[in-house]
């Protein structure tokens, strides 16, 4: 069996269309490096009792993991002054900066 010209041209197509697919997939990215720390652990479940008297204006700060250099610490949620406070929180987590890891601690955005 002989092949024609548009067949051999089919052929060659296919073929380099595949070594360029195997050639891409390579070219994946590998994720980012996770911290040689332990992950955080999940939030305690909390029941958010009634604010205290206080003329000062206050917030609900909520309970959060802190690193203390070598685990996590639970910092129980407490109700704290307004005055200064973003109105979102941001649990800490773990920034990579160049080949340095560092724990940004639990804040107010």
């Amino acid at each position: 069996m002989t092949f024609g010209t548009a067949n051999g041209r089919t052929l060659r197509r296919a073929a380099a269309m595949l070594a360029a697919g195997l050639v891409l997939a390579g070219c994946v990215a590998a994720p980012p490096a996770a911290p040689p720390y332990p992950p955080v652990p999940p939030v305690r479940p909390e029941t958010l009792p009634k604010p205290p008297v206080s003329e000062a204006p206050l917030i609900w700060e909520p309970g959060h993991w802190d690193w203390s250099g070598a685990t996590y610490t639970w910092q129980a949620g407490a109700w704290v002054p307004r005055a200064g406070h973003g109105t979102m929180w941001q649990d800490g987590y773990w920034e990579k900066k160049g080949d340095t890891w560092s724990w940004l601690p639990g804040h107010w955005q």
